[in-house]
């Protein structure tokens, strides 16, 4: 849906997709977020899980998915 229109009827944004199977993955627990931000949370720790990155701490997965916040 287009992210205008979501905004103007005031309806929740999908989430950011990462890469296909981390969508397919983690689609199955998606109603178990009630907002939008923190299942794109979960999919960036996959994401990250399954990165390159030596160390697989938190700070880290945050600093390799590009999110603001370490937590």
């Amino acid at each position: 849906m287009d992210v205008e229109l979501q905004i103007v009827k005031h309806l929740a944004r999908d989430a950011h997709p990462t890469i296909a199977i981390i969508d397919e993955y983690c689609a199955e627990y998606k109603d178990l977020f009630k907002e939008v931000r923190n299942y794109e949370c979960f999919k960036y720790l996959h994401l990250g899980i399954i990165s390159t990155i030596k160390r697989k701490s938190l700070p880290m997965i945050a600093k390799v998915v590009i999110i603001n916040s370490a937590q």
